[in-house]
Order: C-alpha cells, then structure tokens, then sequence
C-alpha cells in the first residue's frame, strides 16, 4: 500500500525501490489484477446498463469481454514492460533487465484504479498512469528526462499499434462467438 501511494505521489525514491527489489514482481502483478478487476466492474455495469435498456449484446458477450478485459490487462502489462525494455536498453542505452521494468510499469498503473471514479476517474487515472510510467521508465532505465520520453513515446505509439492489431484479431473472434451465443439465446 505503502508503494502504491508512493506511485500516486510519483515518488522517485518509491520507483528506485521498485527497481531494486527483486520480490516485488509477485506485487506489481497484484496491482495489474486490481487494476483489471476495476475494468471488469466497468464491463459488468455496462453489460447490466445494456440489457436493462434492451441494447445489450447477451450475457455471452458479458462474459467474454469480462474474460478478456482481465486477460488483456497482463497482456498489456507484459507488452508495455517488454516494449520500453527494449526500446530503453538497445535505442538508448538504458540499463535494466525485463524483469526491472516489469515492477515498475506494473506499479505505473495504479494510478488507472482511479476508474472506479465514474466519468472523469478512467481518463485521470489513465494520464496519471502514463505520467508514472515516465518516472518508472526513467529510474527502471537509469535515464535522463530526455531519453525516458523518447522510451515513453516510441514505445506507446507500439503498444498501440499491437494493441490495434490484437484488438482487430480479438474483436473478429468476438463478433463471431457473439453471433454464435445469439443464436442459441433465442
């Protein structure tokens, strides 16, 4: 709790402690959890706002979109770590090792539990999350202000674009397996 507060407060001494401490992997993984269970909360509302106003997509869909929220936020966790590792290590010279950068990324994102805030919570949290995740980059890497943003940057614009490309996958399969569960529904 102590760490997640420290995060909040962009603490950098929190971040060094993150770095070094080879146990807090087990930790970071926690708030990624926390962090995707907050975003399952905000599919089950939606899922309930939908089929009380009769526009929603059937408790398949629910279900799947719950499954995939939780397992999409380890996937992006583990992405965004690997990205900025290798962005940070071999485009600017970074020293750290993935497991380095999985601690403090995955503690970067404890600002997003915020998002339990509804309407302005999930767009501060997210900013706040990306903020930490510049003083996470900058102590996991040992940089300058400089090259983190230019980790940070480089390394959001990819995890965009695999995002993009995994949600156009995903969402594929999603349409099919929803049209599926639609017919047996009715």
């Amino acid at each position: 709790l102590e760490r997640i507060i420290g995060v909040f407060k962009l603490d950098t001494k929190v971040f060094q402690d993150i770095e070094q401490d080879q146990t807090a992997t087990p930790q970071a993984a926690i708030v990624v959890a926390i962090v995707a269970a907050l975003s399952v909360v905000g599919v089950l509302i939606g899922g309930v706002v939908g089929a009380v106003s009769g526009a929603g997509s059937g408790l398949g869909n629910t279900l799947l979109q719950i499954v995939l929220t939780f397992v999409m936020a380890f996937v992006n966790w583990i992405i965004w770590s690997a990205v900025t590792y290798f962005v940070g290590t071999r485009l600017f010279g970074g020293q750290a090792d993935l497991g380095e950068m999985l601690r403090v990324i995955g503690f970067a994102q404890a600002p997003q539990m915020l998002q339990i805030i509804p309407c302005i919570g999930g767009l501060v949290g997210w900013i706040w999350s990306l903020v930490a995740s510049f003083f996470a980059i900058r102590e996991g890497l040992d940089f300058d202000t400089g090259k983190a943003i230019g980790t940070v940057v480089i390394g959001w614009i990819v995890v965009l674009v695999v995002n993009i490309i995994l949600g156009s996958v995903l969402g594929i399969g999603t349409l099919g397996l929803g049209a599926l569960t639609g017919m047996f529904q009715r």
